[in-house]
C-alpha cells in the first residue's frame, strides 16, 4: 500500500485520486499520527452470480401462499 503525507495529498489529490482509480491499490495518508485510507470502492453486481435451477421447486408456487402449519404444530400435543 502506498503511503502519502496530508501535504502530498493536498498538492497531488487528482493525480492521487486517479492513480487509485487506475490500479485499485489503496493509499494511507497519516494525519497528525493517525492513518486514514482512500480504496476504491467495488461495484458489485449480486446478481450476475446466481444460476439457473430449475428444479428447485417441484410444484405449484401459488401453492405456498396458503400454507397452514397447525398441525404439524399440535402434533405430540395433548
Amino acid at each position: 500500500m502506498k503511503k502519502v503525507t496530508l501535504t502530498e495529498l493536498s498538492n497531488n489529490i487528482e493525480r492521487i485520486l486517479d492513480e487509485v482509480l487506475e490500479t485499485g491499490i489503496p493509499i494511507e495518508i497519516n494525519k497528525n499520527g493517525k492513518l486514514l485510507k482512500i480504496a476504491p470502492v467495488e461495484q458489485i453486481d449480486k446478481l450476475k452470480n446466481l444460476t439457473f435451477k430449475p428444479d428447485v421447486m417441484r410444484g405449484n408456487p401459488d401453492d405456498l401462499v396458503n400454507v397452514t402449519w397447525e398441525q404439524e404444530i399440535n402434533i405430540g400435543l395433548p
